[in-house]
């Protein structure tokens, strides 16, 4: 047997309905839509929500609780290990990390998070520390600033 030499078992394919195609094909007219009404026309199905033209339940429901997204503080994140690998700078700044493009988008500020290892004392300038990288900083003999 080989792949070249193998075809579908007969009444196992299907050739596709070609509607729109003129009498002559069946399926010509209306195209298996029937007669007028909403599922003739185009674009005629509505979305899940849709209840015939009544109000949909999502909006007779009133709303409830907070979102905070108009008040969320997002920060760009960078950790230790990111800093460790920028050995020709002794001191790290936001705008210093946006010119060696370490970070695309400064957001609300810059927070420092605590993954990694600092083997070389460094001054680090940023508007967040985490717990754990401002006390590995300070271990290492660098300085934390919060700007």
């Amino acid at each position: 047997m080989k792949i070249d030499k193998l075809s579908p078992a007969p009444g196992s394919t299907k050739k596709s309905k070609r509607i729109g195609r003129g009498p002559g094909s069946g399926h010509g007219k209306t195209a298996t839509k029937g007669h007028k009404g909403q599922k003739a026309r185009s674009g005629g199905t509505k979305g899940p929500a849709f209840e015939g033209g009544q109000t949909p339940l999502q909006r007779r429901l009133p709303k409830r609780g907070f979102k905070n997204f108009d008040f969320k503080v997002d920060f760009a994140v960078i950790n230790l290990s990111d800093i460790e690998r920028l050995s020709e700078l002794s001191e790290i700044t936001p705008e210093t990390l946006m010119q060696k493009k370490v970070i695309k988008d400064m957001k609300c500020g810059l927070k420092v998070l605590g993954n990694g290892t600092l083997k070389r004392a460094v001054t680090v300038k940023a508007h967040a520390f985490s717990a754990s990288a401002s006390e590995k900083i300070t271990a290492s003999g660098g300085k934390a600033e919060v700007l």
